[in-house]
């Protein structure tokens, strides 16, 4: 079943999937958006509201009934250490975020999707919904979830990525029109929030499900990324859209989405193996960047500063007056060649070049 749309109803179709086959679901589920009448702009223009029989239940506990059902089955279908996204406004987040609660999920994160360009407050009654909720959890606590830490933080200019992502929403080119130049899926969700979904919390060849796959953006997201994926879609036309729109994405090559290594996930280097391999020796001299702290290396390697002595980390905090230290990074010392000084986590990183 990889990588094709079931059409049917979600709950019942994922009944049919076996259990823990899904490494990560991405599920947009109704939002209840409890509509009245038509919403008008001040030129007395309609505006192209989400008025659809599927956003549409009869009560908060028809909804909640629902909403338990399709959380239930999710978490039935993911791997042990599998997680799930869900996004929601503040018409259905707290109700989905506490079902998840009672149903075993472990909440990992909310994450704020702040968008640049949102949809005016006509009525001027209330401020201005400028931002969605997502809620990302694994399917227990004692999950070990896969991260993508580092490719967050290269995504984000090197800084670590927050949990709240300013990001537009889909408009322009990337909105899917129908032949009558209407919106072909009302809720639409822009290709740039799923790929920081998926890039953060998949490799390449998992399995990601989405429940509600609408016009398909998790599909194609996913194809893109090289990782497979399965939708769920009750209505044929919306299955359409999505398989047209899938079809023509092109794949990226292998190495472009290999995550980079994880430094995490490197060999262990002893500050002693620098000093056995001759990179330093002993007697030399070590310093902070600012050249205020010193400390000198022992054949045991250890550091002994004018009062201490310990680690290369234990030794960094204690001349800082800190709890903890990266000695890898806080101590420099002075190459034979060149001006200036570099942090010994140079040499670390040409001794592990060598095991790789």
């Amino acid at each position: 079943m990889l990588d094709k749309i079931i059409i049917g109803d979600c709950i019942e179709e994922m009944s049919k999937l076996p259990a823990g086959s899904v490494d990560v679901i991405f599920a947009d589920p109704p939002y209840n958006l409890q509509l009245s009448g038509e919403l008008r702009r001040p030129n007395d223009s309609v505006v192209d509201a989400v008025d659809d029989d599927w956003d549409k239940f009869s009560s908060f506990s028809e909804y909640d009934t629902f909403t338990r059902a399709w959380l239930a089955e999710a978490r039935r279908l993911l791997t042990p250490d599998g997680t799930l996204w869900t996004i929601g406004a503040y018409h259905n987040i707290f109700r989905v975020g506490s079902a998840l609660q009672d149903l075993g999920f472990w909440v990992l994160n909310d994450i704020v999707w702040n968008k640049t360009n949102p949809m005016p407050n006509f009525k001027g009654r209330r401020f201005t919904n400028a931002h969605e909720t997502l809620i990302w959890c694994s399917r227990d606590e004692s999950s070990r979830h896969y991260f993508n830490y580092d490719g967050m933080k290269s995504l984000n200019d090197g800084l670590q990525m927050r949990s709240d992502w300013t990001l537009p929403i889909c408009t322009g080119r990337e909105r899917i029109k129908g032949p009558d130049g209407k919106k072909a899926h009302p809720t639409q969700k822009p290709e740039s929030l799923l790929h920081r979904v998926l890039l953060a919390s998949t490799k390449p060849g998992d399995v990601v499900l989405d429940p509600f796959f609408g016009s398909g953006t998790t599909g194609a997201v996913a194809k893109r990324l090289k990782r497979h994926w399965i939708g769920i879609e009750r209505d044929p036309e919306y299955a359409k859209v999505a398989l047209r729109r899938i079809k023509s994405v092109q794949p990226a090559n292998d190495d472009e989405v290999t995550e980079a290594p994880s430094k995490r996930a490197e060999p262990r280097i002893p500050f002693g193996w620098v000093i056995e391999r001759g990179l330093l020796s002993v007697g030399d001299v070590l310093t902070d960047p600012s050249g205020r702290h010193a400390a000198r290396v022992h054949a045991d390697g250890s550091l002994v500063s004018k009062d201490c002595r310990g680690s290369i980390h234990q030794v960094g905090a204690a001349v800082q007056g800190a709890a903890a230290c990266n000695g890898w990074t806080f101590w420099h010392y002075r190459p034979d060649e060149g001006e200036g000084t570099q942090p010994i986590d140079t040499l670390r990183q040409r001794l592990r070049a060598q095991l790789n």
